[in-house]
C-alpha cells in the first residue's frame, strides 16, 4: 500500500456560511480536508457553494457567469447578503500565523446601495483587514484563482470546458493552468520596459536631431551671407536696365498705336458707305409704300359698297327662309287639325249607324248570337292568363340562366386574374434568374449582397481574415439539378450566410451590413484555421440513398465544416420519391439519421416516437444551385407561353359567354315584350266582354232618339269647321310658295354678288400682303442704317479719338522716361550690356521686386556677423560630440538587455516544450484506466490544443478520432482527463467541479468517479466536488466526505 500523501493544513477551506444568497437563506456546510461530494436536486442551490467562493475571493459579478452586479446575488426580497469562508491556517505554510491565528475568516457583505464590503477575521473573530489589497495578498500567498478553471470549475465553466470542441479554449485553459500564461506575461512586461527604454533612446536620438539642425541651419546662415552681396551687386544692375526698358517698350508701344489710328482710319470709308447704301434703299421703299397704300385705298372704296349689299342680301335671305319654315309649320299643323276632325266626323257617323244596327237586330237569335260571343270572350280571357302566366315562369327560368352565365363569367375573370399574376411571377422569376445568370453571388441575398460585398471590400483592412460568403456562392450541385429542391429545404437557410472567424470580425461584417442597408444577415462564427472534419462511416447513416453533404461540393473546407456543425448536412438523406422517403424515415430506422427529404421537398423525421411529415415549401426557390441557367429561363418561357395562351383561350371563353349574356338578356326583354302583349290583349278581351254584358242588359228595344239628335249636330258642327279650316290652308299655301319664290330670288342675287366681288377681294388681299411686304423690308433698311451709324460714333470715330489721345499721352511719358533713365545711366553704356530692347519691363520689375524683398529678408534673418556665426558653429559642434558619445554607450546596454531576454525567451519555450511532453504522457496515463488511448497536440504559434483518442474498437487500425466524432460520455471522460493532467501539474490548495459528470453514461460516470477520487487522494490537496447524479457508486472511505442538499421547496 502507498504511503498516504502529506495533507495540507493551509489555505484549504473548512466552512461556508451563507446568509440571503441566492435561493439560501441561512446554509452552512463544512468540508472535509480532501474529498468532498455535494449532491442535490436541480434548484436547490449546489452551484451557488462555488459562486459564493469566487465572490468571497474577489471575483466580479460578470466573472460568475450568473449575474451582472453584486446585488443580483440579494435573495428576492432582502436587502443584503452574507458570504462567511473560513479557511485552514495550520502548518509550516500558513498565512502570518501570529497575526491570524489557525484560521482564517474572509467575510463579504452585500447591499442593495453600497455594493460590497470585505472583512478579514483572525480564528478568534477579531477584525484584521478590510481592503482589497489585504484579499489579494492572501489570494496569492495560498495560489487561490478562482477564475481559473482548474482551481474552480463552475457549472457553466464545466458544460462549456466538457461539450467545448473549441481548441483555443482548450489552449487558454493549458496555458493558464500550468502557469506558462504568467511566465509568458512576466516576459512580455520586460518585453515592454525594453521597448520603453528603446523609446527613451529614440527621445535620446531626437534631442540630437534639432542640435544637429541648428549646426546645419548656421553653416546653412554662412552660405547665405556670402550670396547677399551677389544678390547686392544683381539689383543695383536690374534698376539700370530696367529704367531704358521702359523707355524702349515706350517706343514700342507707341508703333503699335500709330498702326492702330492708321487701322481705324481705314475703316470710316466702308462704313459710311454701308450707311448711304441704305439710306438709298429707304427712299425706295418708302416710294412704293406711298403708291402701295393709295392703289389699295381705291380697291377699298370700290369694295366697300359690295360688302354693304352682301350683308343686307344675307340678312333678308335669313328673314326669308324663318318665314317659309314658319308657314310650312303652320301648314303641317292644320293639316293635322283636319284629319282629326274627319276623322271624328267618321267616327260619330258610325256610331250613329250602329245605333241604328242595334235597334233593328233585337231579335232573339240576336241574343243567342251574343251569349255565344259572351262565352267565346270568356274562353279567350281564360286562356290569355294562361298564356301569361306561362310566360312569366319562362321570365324566371330566362333570369335564372342570365345568373348562372353571369356567374361563369365571373368565375373566368378571377381565372384569367391567377393566370395573369401568374405570368407576372413567372417574368419577374426570369428577370432574377437572368440576374443570377450574370452574377451568381445575386442568388443568395439579392442586389443587397453585392452592397455588402463593396462594403465588405472597403472595410477589408479592419477584419483579421477576410469574411467567407454568401455560403451558396461556393458550394456546387452535383447531379444535375435532380436534388436542388431537396437541398433547398434542407439547408437553404444556411446558402445566404456569412462565415467570420471570431466576434470582433462579426461586430465589423454586422457595421458592413447596416452600411450595404442589408438587415437581418445571418452571421456564422467559426474558426478558419480548423481542419475539415472527417466522420467516420459508422456515425454516418447506414443507407444507400445519398445524403446532403455527399450531393453539395465545395472546395473551401470552411465551408463544409458550417454545413457539417450548423446544418447536420451528414445526416440529411435524400430520396426520390414519398413513399421511398416513408419507408426510409420511418420504417427501417436507420442509425444517425436525422431528417429525410424528397426530390419533391417533403421533409420527414421521427421525433420522441412520433412521426412526423412536412409539405414542400411554395416559397422556395431551387433554382439558386443550378448548374444550367438557361434550361430554367427555357422552362419558365414555356410556362409564361403556356399561362399566355391559357389566358387568352380564357378571355375567348370570356367574350362567348357575354355573347350568350347579350343573348340571353335580349330574350328575356322579347319574352317581356310578349307578356306584355299578352297582357294588353287580354284587357282588351276583358273590355269587349264587359261590352257585351252591357249589351245583354240593356233594353231589347227602343233607341235613344235625343242622343242621335246630338251627334248629328256635332257632326254638322264639325264639318263647318273642317270648310273653314281646308279655307285658311289655301291661304297659306300660297303664303308658302311666295316666302319659298322670294327665298330663292334672294339667294340667287346673293350667290351673283359673291361671283362678281370675288376677284376685286381677292386683289385687295394681295395688295395688302405686298404693303406688309414693303413695310417689313422698310423697317429692317431703317433698323441696318440706325446700327451702321451707330457703328460710325460709337466704335469707329470714338475710338479714333481715344487712339489718338492715347498716342500723345505715349509720346509725352516716353519723353520723360528717356530724360529719367539718361540721369541713371547714359544710352551707350546701357547699349554696351546687350539685349536691353528685348527685354520686358514688366519681367525685370518682377525680377527686381523678387530681389530686392529677398535681400531685404535675408538682412533681417542674418543680423550677425560671418565671425560670429563661425564661432558659435564651434561651439554647438562640441556639444552634439558629446551627446553622441552617450547615445552610443546606452544603445550598446540596451543591446545586451535585449540579447538576454532572447536567452531567457528560449528557456521558456523549451519548458513549454517540456511541459507539453509532460501533458501527454499524464493524459495518456488516466486514458489507459478506460482501455484508451489519445495524444494532446499543441501549438503555440496559433495558440491551439486539440486532444485525440483511440478507441478500444479503433484498436485494429491506425486512425485517431478528434473529440468532435466521440459520443458525449467518451468527449466528456477524455476531456475529464485532460483537466486531470492538468491538475498533475498546477498547484492549488483545494479544487471545486461543478456537474464534471454532466454529459456521461452510466459506465463513463463510474470510470470517471473512480479515476477522479483516486486522483484527489493520491495528491493530497482539497477536492469539492457537486453534481446532481447519484454518487452511491463512490467507494467508501474516511477521507471522503458527502453531503446532500435538501431538495427545493415549491
Amino acid at each position: 500500500m502507498e504511503p498516504s500523501p502529506k495533507r495540507l493544513q493551509a489555505g484549504i477551506i473548512s466552512r461556508i456560511h451563507l446568509e440571503n444568497f441566492m435561493c439560501h437563506s441561512n446554509l452552512d456546510i463544512e468540508f472535509g480536508d480532501l474529498v468532498n461530494f455535494i449532491t442535490g436536486q436541480n434548484g436547490s442551490g449546489k452551484s451557488a457553494i462555488l459562486t459564493a467562493l469566487c465572490v468571497a475571493f474577489g471575483c466580479r459579478a460578470r466573472g460568475t457567469q450568473r449575474a451582472n452586479t453584486l446585488k443580483d446575488f440579494i435573495k428576492t426580497g432582502c436587502s443584503s447578503a452574507l458570504v462567511q469562508v473560513e479557511i485552514k491556517n495550520q502548518g509550516e505554510d500558513a498565512f502570518k500565523h501570529e497575526l491570524y491565528g489557525d484560521t482564517i475568516t474572509v467575510e463579504r457583505r452585500i447591499t442593495e446601495s453600497a455594493g460590497g464590503s470585505i472583512t478579514l477575521k483572525n480564528s478568534q473573530g477579531r477584525k484584521i483587514g478590510s481592503k482589497r489589497e489585504d484579499l489579494r495578498e492572501i489570494v496569492e500567498y495560498f495560489n487561490i484563482d478562482v477564475e481559473n478553471p482548474c482551481t474552480i470549475m463552475t457549472q457553466d465553466k464545466s458544460r462549456e470546458f466538457l461539450h467545448s470542441g473549441n481548441d483555443k479554449d482548450k489552449f487558454k485553459f493549458y496555458f493558464k493552468a500550468t502557469l506558462l500564461q504568467q511566465v509568458d506575461d512576466l516576459l512580455n512586461g520586460i518585453g515592454k520596459q525594453l521597448q520603453d527604454a528603446n523609446g527613451l533612446i529614440s527621445h535620446l536620438e531626437d534631442s540630437l536631431r534639432p542640435a544637429k539642425k541648428e549646426l546645419d541651419e548656421l553653416q546653412e546662415k554662412i552660405k547665405n551671407m556670402e550670396v547677399m552681396e551677389e544678390m547686392s551687386q544683381q539689383v543695383q544692375l536690374l534698376r539700370k536696365k530696367l529704367a531704358w526698358s521702359w523707355v524702349y517698350d515706350t517706343d514700342r508701344k507707341l508703333d503699335e498705336q500709330h498702326k492702330l489710328i492708321e487701322k481705324l482710319k481705314g475703316r470710316i470709308p466702308s462704313c459710311q458707305a454701308m450707311i448711304d447704301q441704305n439710306h438709298h434703299k429707304m427712299e425706295k421703299l418708302n416710294d412704293r409704300l406711298a403708291a402701295k397704300k393709295d392703289e389699295i385705298s381705291n380697291m377699298m372704296e370700290r369694295t366697300s359698297e359690295v360688302r354693304r349689299l352682301k350683308e343686307d342680301l344675307q340678312q333678308n335671305l335669313s328673314m326669308a327662309v324663318k318665314e317659309q319654315l314658319e308657314l310650312t309649320g303652320e301648314q303641317e299643323r292644320i293639316n293635322r287639325q283636319i284629319e282629326n276632325m274627319v276623322k271624328q266626323v267618321r267616327s260619330l257617323e258610325r256610331q250613329i249607324q250602329e245605333m241604328h244596327e242595334q235597334y233593328q237586330q233585337n231579335t232573339q237569335a240576336e241574343e243567342n248570337e251574343m251569349e255565344e260571343r259572351l262565352r267565346e270572350l270568356q274562353a279567350e280571357v281564360d286562356n290569355a292568363n294562361v298564356n301569361i302566366q306561362r310566360s312569366k315562369e319562362e321570365e324566371e327560368n330566362m333570369r335564372q340562366r342570365i345568373a348562372m352565365v353571369d356567374n361563369e363569367i365571373h368565375q373566368i375573370s378571377i381565372q384569367i386574374e391567377d393566370v395573369d399574376k401568374s405570368n407576372r411571377d413567372i417574368s419577374s422569376r426570369i428577370r432574377e434568374i437572368q440576374m443570377h445568370q450574370r452574377n451568381k453571388v445575386t442568388a443568395f441575398g439579392g442586389g443587397r449582397v453585392t452592397n455588402l460585398l463593396q462594403a465588405i471590400e472597403r472595410n477589408q483592412h479592419k477584419f483579421s481574415i477576410p469574411p467567407i460568403g454568401p455560403l451558396g456562392a461556393h458550394v456546387e450541385l452535383e447531379h444535375g439539378d435532380m436534388w436542388a429542391i431537396a437541398i433547398e429545404t434542407a439547408v437553404g437557410r444556411l446558402l445566404n450566410a456569412f462565415i467570420v472567424t471570431d466576434h470582433k470580425d462579426s461586430r465589423i461584417l454586422r457595421a458592413c451590413a447596416r452600411e450595404a442597408n442589408y438587415n437581418h444577415l445571418q452571421i456564422i462564427v467559426h474558426d478558419f484555421r480548423r481542419p475539415r472534419i472527417n466522420i467516420p462511416n459508422h456515425m454516418l447513416p447506414q443507407t444507400n440513398h445519398p445524403t446532403a453533404l455527399s450531393v453539395l461540393h465545395s472546395d473551401n473546407s470552411t465551408v463544409l465544416n458550417v454545413l457539417i456543425d450548423m446544418g447536420n448536412a451528414e445526416r440529411q438523406v435524400l430520396v426520390k420519391d414519398y413513399e421511398v422517403g416513408k419507408t426510409v424515415a420511418f420504417d427501417q430506422r436507420i442509425p444517425n439519421l436525422k431528417e429525410v427529404y424528397t426530390s419533391d421537398g417533403y421533409k420527414m423525421f421521427y421525433r420522441s416516437s412520433a412521426q412526423t411529415i412536412l409539405p414542400p415549401n411554395k416559397n422556395v426557390r431551387a433554382g439558386r444551385l443550378s448548374g444550367s441557367f438557361d434550361d430554367q429561363i427555357k422552362y419558365l418561357e414555356r410556362e409564361a407561353s403556356e399561362a399566355k395562351l391559357k389566358a387568352q383561350q380564357g378571355r375567348g371563353q370570356k367574350r362567348a359567354k357575354e355573347e350568350d349574356l347579350t343573348d340571353l338578356r335580349n330574350t328575356l326583354s322579347n319574352m317581356k315584350r310578349r307578356r306584355m302583349d299578352l297582357e294588353r290583349r287580354c284587357r282588351s278581351k276583358e273590355f269587349d266582354l264587359k261590352d257585351v254584358k252591357k249589351l245583354l242588359s240593356s233594353e231589347a228595344n227602343g233607341a235613344d232618339d235625343s242622343n242621335l239628335d246630338d251627334i248629328r249636330q256635332e257632326i254638322s258642327k264639325l264639318q263647318d269647321e273642317i270648310q273653314e279650316k281646308k279655307a285658311l290652308l289655301a291661304k297659306v299655301h300660297n303664303r308658302v310658295k311666295e316666302a319659298g319664290t322670294k327665298a330663292n330670288e334672294l339667294k340667287m342675287s346673293l350667290e351673283n354678288l359673291c361671283d362678281s366681288a370675288k376677284a376685286e377681294i381677292e386683289a385687295l388681299a394681295e395688295a395688302e400682303n405686298e404693303l406688309m411686304m414693303i413695310e417689313r423690308d422698310l423697317k429692317e433698311a431703317g433698323k441696318d442704317k440706325k446700327h451702321y451709324e451707330g457703328v460710325m460714333q460709337s466704335k469707329v470715330l470714338a475710338d479714333l479719338k481715344n487712339a489718338e489721345a492715347g498716342y500723345r499721352e505715349l509720346e509725352h511719358s516716353c519723353q520723360e522716361s528717356r530724360r529719367k533713365a539718361s540721369i541713371i545711366i547714359p544710352e551707350g553704356e546701357i547699349e554696351a550690356l546687350g539685349c536691353i530692347k528685348e527685354s520686358n519691363p514688366e519681367n525685370l520689375s518682377a525680377e527686381l521686386t523678387r530681389l530686392t524683398e529677398r535681400l531685404k529678408r535675408e538682412g533681417q534673418r542674418f543680423p550677425e556677423s560671418i565671425d560670429d556665426l563661425r564661432m558659435l558653429h564651434e561651439k554647438k559642434e562640441r556639444k552634439i560630440s558629446r551627446k553622441l558619445h552617450t547615445y552610443k554607450a546606452f544603445k550598446e546596454k540596451l543591446e545586451a538587455c535585449d540579447k538576454a531576454l532572447n536567452v531567457r525567451y528560449g528557456k521558456f519555450q523549451r519548458n513549454a516544450t517540456l511541459l507539453k511532453r509532460q501533458l501527454t504522457w499524464q493524459f495518456n496515463g488516466h486514458l489507459k484506466k478506460k482501455g484508451i488511448s489519445g495524444q494532446i497536440k499543441v501549438s503555440y504559434e496559433e495558440q491551439t490544443l486539440s486532444v485525440e483518442v483511440k478507441m478500444p474498437q479503433d484498436a485494429s487500425s491506425s486512425s485517431v478520432r478528434d473529440t468532435s466524432g466521440l459520443s458525449g460520455g467518451e468527449r466528456s471522460f477524455s476531456t475529464l482527463c485532460f483537466a486531470l493532467a492538468l491538475h498533475e501539474m498546477t498547484e492549488a490548495p483545494f479544487r471545486a467541479m461543478d456537474e464534471f459528470d454532466v454529459f456521461m453514461d452510466a459506465v463513463s460516470r463510474k470510470i470517471s468517479l473512480d479515476a477522479i477520487v483516486d486522483f484527489a487522494l493520491a495528491q493530497g490537496s482539497q477536492w469539492i466536488f457537486i453534481t446532481p447524479h447519484d454518487i452511491s457508486m463512490v467507494k467508501n472511505d474516511e477521507r471522503i466526505k458527502k453531503q446532500q442538499m435538501a431538495a427545493p421547496r415549491g
